[in-house]
C-alpha cells in the first residue's frame, strides 16, 4: 500500500464549481492510479457531485468569501470531505416524485452504503460542516 496521500481544492460558492470538483477527483483518482472507469472513481464522482452541488445551494451568494473546499485522502481507505460554510447539517428532505432536486443525500448514503463505506458529519470551526465519506480503496490490480 501507497503512504498516505492527499488532494485538496478549494472552490468559490457558485454553481460551476460543481463540475470543477468533478474535475479535480477525476485528477486525483488518476495520479493516484484508479481507473477512470472504475466503479470506485464513479461513486465517489458521483457523491463529490452531490455533495457540492448541496454546498453550493445552501450557500451561494450568501457571502462572497463562502467556499466549498473538496478533499480526498488515501491510505487504507479514501476519504472524500466536503466542507462549507452552511450551519445546517445535511438531512433527507421529502421529494414529490415531479420534483428535479431534494434527493442528494438519499442518493449520497445509498452509494455510501452500497461502496461498503460509511458518513460522517463534523462541525468546523466557523460553524459550517465537513460531510466526510469513507470508502475501501478499489485500486486495479497491477
Amino acid at each position: 500500500m501507497a503512504d498516505h496521500q492527499e488532494a485538496t481544492v478549494t472552490l468559490p460558492s457558485d454553481p460551476a464549481s460543481v463540475s470543477a470538483a468533478r474535475r479535480f477527483v477525476d485528477d486525483v483518482l488518476g495520479a493516484w492510479g484508479l481507473p477512470d472507469d472504475s466503479d470506485t472513481a464513479d461513486t465517489v464522482r458521483l457523491i463529490v457531485s452531490e455533495l457540492a452541488t448541496n454546498a453550493v445551494q445552501h450557500t451561494f451568494g450568501q457571502s462572497p468569501t463562502f467556499t466549498v473546499d473538496v478533499r480526498l485522502e488515501r491510505e487504507e481507505r479514501l476519504c472524500v470531505g466536503v466542507t462549507d460554510s452552511h450551519p445546517r447539517r445535511p438531512r433527507r428532505l421529502p421529494a414529490a416524485v415531479q420534483q428535479d432536486n431534494g434527493r442528494g443525500m438519499v442518493i449520497i448514503r445509498f452509494l455510501t452504503a452500497e461502496a461498503g463505506g460509511r458518513l460522517s458529519v463534523t462541525p468546523t470551526e466557523d460553524g459550517g460542516k465537513t460531510v466526510w465519506i469513507a470508502l475501501p480503496w478499489r485500486a486495479s490490480p497491477t
